[in-house]
């Protein structure tokens, strides 16, 4: 600035820059529209679109969506005046994002008129934001694994364009994806690198909370409490009002639900009530989570408010149908079920109809619905079926109205009634697993000891020989399978392939896992003897440690598994 005329076109325009940087920052946009109306009265009119451009990202805030829109609007009459194609491109841009964020019906007709230009000649920078609005759609429409690949070419073209923010926005795509697939928990590695890294934006806190609620889905509750912390502060008041601003709100009260802090959920209602008629949109289209009445209904389950609940749950399906948002239906809809079973009884026919529905429409989805404690169905008292079915699918011991017991990576999932708790692998999980997959069977505890396997074939006698967990083939086969894993996993890091590097850390830890089981001091496979007071100690108290973190996860699953499992010399799962 002090090389320069104070009075020259580029003066103003670094002026500008520095108000509009200052503003980010602060989470304010006094000095950068102050700017905007310099640059209209000097008739300056590149210096006018440049300020035009970066005030519209000092207001992205959710109680600016009219200021927005005619400043995108002003943006796209002044583009004709300076004859360069890539104001006009980012005017149409910002004009189709503030229309999605304000949930225009129209917003659409404005993304098409984008394509079209983008068609005939493409512009990196916005041609990248854009395919991310198309990740966005995709999973609006439920066609979660195209999503997923559509996420992939949206971060090569983020490359291309050697944009700073590629990175965190392929895992904002990811994690919206594996929110509705009810798999979140599995990106908390993921999540613990981005959350420090100096490429996101200081106005974002939304990754504190995503982690929050990855770690409390994942039963990490000592780093979900200090995410949640994190984030909160001192007063959750102070968190900016930036593009990220409703989804970290989102995020805090999915946590807040899990971690069943009513006080969390209580203040984020207050902040969150009036954009209830918004959509819950992250950045410039990068994902979109429904209606902001679905965590106003969440976060009044968790602070106990079950009518209100009910009424934002119900206007949340409603608004989610108009968005076209399928995966955020069904979850709206499992919600509002719940929150009526809560309010008028679990056999209440309305509630009961939206928890059908939305499980049938989960599953054209390929969806899992996560069920927390405060939110789930309590059990029928009804009669049952006397006995489970094995799922082909991969599920076990599910019955019409009973348990599944589904493995998720280094996790296991039980559902009841609509109710689900998930708890990490352990060895006790793994006997339980056969149990639930052999309703009303007797089962050794030294064949469960031995292994699946044994427990699921014949039982040997009393005077079986040693047996180890694992034989030497399935060793070896664990361990080139393990090495074979660290070369992918190295090859990937070099590639920056975040994700496939998170699914296979996920495996190779599994494995590790279930080798440390198999194996006692200095690489010996662990064997029993065939004693059956020595197997009918170990199974039952693997067994019983696997019900304490159940009931830990969810008291009333853990009270009917610790009524209906039997242990000792003999072990057996019997349905109710």
């Amino acid at each position: 600035m002090s090389l320069i005329d104070p009075r020259s076109s580029l003066a103003l325009r670094l002026r500008a820059r520095l108000a509009a940087e200052e503003d980010y920052r602060t989470g304010e946009h006094e000095e950068i529209l102050a700017m905007v109306s310099e640059a209209r009265h000097a008739g300056d009119t590149v210096a006018l679109v440049e300020t035009l451009r970066m005030a519209h990202h000092c207001v992205l805030g959710p109680e600016h969506g009219i200021l927005r829109l005619k400043l995108a609007e002003e943006l796209i009459g002044e583009a004709s005046r300076t004859g360069r194609r890539g104001d006009l491109l980012m005017g149409l841009l910002w004009r189709t994002v503030d229309l999605f964020m304000a949930a225009d019906p129209h917003s659409e007709r404005a993304l098409e008129e984008l394509r079209a230009l983008l068609a005939c000649d493409d512009h990196l920078a916005v041609g990248f934001v854009a395919s991310g609005i198309e990740v966005m759609l995709s999973i609006r429409n439920g066609r979660l694994t195209q999503a997923e690949a559509l996420a992939s070419a949206c971060a090569e073209r983020g490359t291309a364009a050697d944009d700073p923010t590629t990175r965190a926005r392929y895992v904002g795509h990811i994690v919206t994806i594996r929110w509705y697939q009810g798999r979140l928990g599995e990106l908390v590695a993921t999540l613990s690198e981005l959350v420090n890294s100096p490429m996101l934006s200081v106005t974002d806190n939304s990754y504190f909370a995503i982690l929050a609620g990855a770690a409390a889905a994942a039963g990490n509750r000592r780093l979900a409490v200090g995410m949640l912390a994190r984030v909160c502060g001192r007063d959750l008041a102070e968190v900016p009002r930036s593009s990220s601003w409703l989804v970290t709100m989102y995020s805090v009260v999915e946590a807040a639900h899990l971690l069943e802090d009513a006080e969390a959920s209580a203040q984020a209602y207050a902040l969150l009530a009036p954009f209830a008629h918004l959509p819950v949109i992250a950045s410039l289209g990068v994902s979109c989570l429904g209606s902001v009445h679905h965590p106003l209904g969440v976060a009044s389950l968790t602070s106990g408010h079950v009518d209100k609940a009910v009424e934002h749950l119900r206007a949340a399906v409603h608004d989610n149908l108009a968005l076209g948002h399928w995966p955020a239906v069904v979850l709206s809809r499992a919600r509002l079920g719940q929150a009526l079973a809560l309010r008028d009884g679990m056999h209440d026919e309305a509630a009961r109809r939206e928890l059908a529905l939305a499980a049938q429409e989960a599953a054209a989805l390929q969806m899992a619905l996560q069920m927390t404690r405060q939110m789930t169905l309590p059990p029928s008292g009804g009669p049952r079926d006397p006995a489970p079915e094995v799922d082909r699918g991969g599920d076990v011991g599910k019955r019409a109205s009973a348990m599944v017991c589904r493995r998720r990576g280094r996790q296991w999932q039980i559902e009841m009634d609509g109710r689900t708790a998930l708890v990490g692998h352990s060895v006790g999980m793994g006997h339980l697993a056969v149990l639930l997959a052999n309703p009303g069977r007797e089962i050794l505890a030294t064949d469960l000891a031995a292994g699946p396997a044994l427990a699921g074939e014949g039982v040997p006698g009393d005077g079986a020989p040693a047996q180890p967990l694992l034989d030497d083939r399935a060793m070896n086969s664990y361990r080139q399978r393990l090495s074979q894993l660290q070369a992918d996993i190295d090859e990937c890091e070099s590639m920056n392939e975040i994700e496939r590097v998170a699914t296979l850390r996920a495996e190779h830890d599994w494995l590790i896992d279930e080798l440390a089981g198999a194996t006692g001091l200095a690489g010996r496979l662990r064997t029993f003897t065939g004693s059956q007071e020595r197997a009918r100690i170990a199974v039952g108290k693997a067994i019983r440690r696997a019900l304490d973190r159940i009931t830990e996860a969810d008291p009333i699953i853990g009270d009917e598994l610790r009524a209906t499992v039997e242990t000792g010399v003999r072990c057996c799962y019997r349905a109710r």
